[in-house]
């Protein structure tokens, strides 16, 4: 009985500990680990021989050995010849007692756990007046934390298993961990970045955009989002006018809006954003020319040309998102606008870690000496430097051309998913209307006539559908609710008919709600 009792104790704590991506021997010692700093295995108390443990987690002997093995290397576990091995007193550390906290009770009242905070009057500050802004009010890009789950996820920008080459960044970080590589990035770099990942920036992937960088020209980012936000803390305040596409990237106007309350709207049309009187009086400008976020127009070069000449003329400065710039279907790629710019105008923002995986976040800014000078200033102030473990993977990750022929992969598969959405649409959705496409990992669609784009959105997901609806895209009100943007970046090829099959089903399910029953 006590035995049983003892492997069920062992198997609920394996279970509670254990993460699939990790091995059985590393979810052992997770186990024991976590069950020793909680307090559930008192200071001396012995463990499970290895055979007794193998036979109660039902694994293998040898791998409860090894864990225990390197428990005890660790100095978590004492190893005493013939006795078995013991917790380690002395990694136990002393822990203060938990303060008296207040406790929510039945019906939603508080009880105070203390005689003193029941006589102490409500300390709790109001942080609702404390907040200078409220970043959690904000429109934003909202995803389903678990959409992997969903069968049909047309969501843009997220990760592909399928598609990350596995291998390949593996062998980089490996290299990454060698004694050398070690000694370079280990230390703290305070503003510097790794050498060699701003080399293969400057020399493998800023060329291919027509750019040309000095090294005090370029500093990285923890992904290009951060890279506006520094922007924007360095060089806007209240009263800045900022000029921005829409519709646009949310997460820019956002950063943008935080501090100023000058954002000046600009309808972008299928050239992209226009050059016009509007330009005058602003003080930056947000664009993302080679591929308009969201709508995925590409800005023609006559027209880019004009808004530098603009920008000269009134004296303002682009902020350059180039994102996607690279995987365009047909011809050859336009040069980026900071390739144009021989004043000093543009600020290039760039991600590395878009098109290999989001949750690496890798990018990058390029601009006058000056400017980077002082962004990584700033940077060192906020967080010092990007994990330069991360910076050196990513290099070898460049130099040994695995990013070039990642690259070349994705934009086949892009083009292949791409053909298949556009082509399901003209099928089971032929009322919709899409954008042309010329690139990258999504198109702009807009339902029929009378329909919200909310509604939906609520119906595809009842049915496992994930879509983007387009109004948080907008500064203001979405004209007549109806433009959603559907992404085939992270959806399997046979999923795409399907799914878009049901959505064309709810649109008639809805046209035909909206007519009303027949006379």
């Amino acid at each position: 009985m006590a035995q049983r009792v003892a492997a069920l104790m062992w198997r609920q704590l394996l279970q509670r500990s254990a993460r699939e991506s990790a091995s059985l021997q590393a979810q052992i010692r997770e186990m024991l680990v976590g069950a020793i700093l909680d307090g559930q295995l008192p200071a001396g108390e012995p463990v499970p021989s290895s055979r007794e443990m193998a036979e109660q987690l039902g694994v293998a002997r040898n791998t409860v050995v090894l864990a225990y093995q390197q428990l005890a290397d660790e100095g978590y576990l004492l190893s005493r010849q013939r006795s078995g091995h013991f917790v380690n007193a002395a990694m136990i550390a002393k822990r203060p007692p938990a303060p008296a906290r207040r406790a929510v009770v039945a019906g939603g009242a508080r009880a105070d756990l203390s005689a003193a905070a029941r006589a102490a009057p409500c300390a709790e500050p109001s942080w609702a007046a404390r907040f200078v802004q409220r970043p959690a009010q904000q429109r934003s890009i909202v995803k389903p934390a678990d959409w992997q789950k969903y069968p049909y996820p047309f969501l843009y920008g997220q990760f592909d298993p399928a598609l990350f080459p596995t291998a390949d960044w593996r062998e980089c970080c490996n290299r990454a961990l060698s004694v050398l590589d070690i000694r370079a990035w280990a230390p703290d770099l305070i503003t510097r970045d790794d050498e060699s990942l701003v080399q293969q920036i400057r020399t493998r992937v800023l060329p291919r955009r027509g750019v040309w960088a000095g090294a005090d020209e370029v500093v990285v980012t923890v992904g290009a989002q951060h890279a506006l936000y520094m922007i924007a803390d360095l060089l806007m305040r209240e009263g800045t006018r900022v000029g921005i596409e829409e519709p646009g990237y949310p997460d820019a106007r956002n950063i943008f809006a935080a501090r100023t309350s000058a954002i000046v709207p600009l309808a972008v049309d299928d050239g992209g954003l226009p050059v016009d009187d509007r330009l005058g009086g602003v003080d930056y400008v947000y664009a993302t020319p080679s591929h308009q976020c969201p709508s995925g127009v590409t800005m023609p070069l006559a027209r880019r040309e004009a808004l530098l000449a603009r920008a000269a003329a009134h004296d303002f400065v682009v902020i350059e998102d180039d994102f996607e710039s690279e995987n365009r279907f047909d011809g050859e790629p336009f040069p980026a606008l900071k390739s144009l710019d021989g004043e000093g105008r543009v600020i290039y923002v760039g991600s590395l870690s878009k098109s290999l995986a989001p949750g690496l976040r890798v990018g990058y800014v390029v601009g006058p000496a000056p400017l980077i000078e002082e962004l990584r200033a700033l940077r060192r102030l906020m967080l010092r430097h990007p994990s330069a473990l991360v910076q050196r993977a990513f290099a070898l990750f460049l130099s040994l051309g695995h990013h070039d022929a990642l690259l070349r992969r994705l934009a086949a598969v892009q083009r292949e998913r791409c053909a298949l959405v556009l082509d399901a649409l003209a099928r089971h959705a032929p009322g919709c209307h899409v954008v042309p496409v010329s690139g990258g990992g999504s198109c702009w669609v807009s339902l029929p006539e009378g329909l919200e784009v909310g509604e939906f959105a609520v119906r595809a997901e009842a049915q496992g559908v994930l879509i983007e609806p387009g109004d948080v895209f907008f500064h203001g009100p979405l004209p007549a609710r109806r433009a959603f943007r559907l992404g085939y970046a992270s959806i399997a090829a046979k999923a795409i008919e399907p799914g878009i099959r049901l959505l064309g089903e709810i649109i008639v399910a809805m046209q035909r709600e909206a007519a009303g029953p027949p006379h």
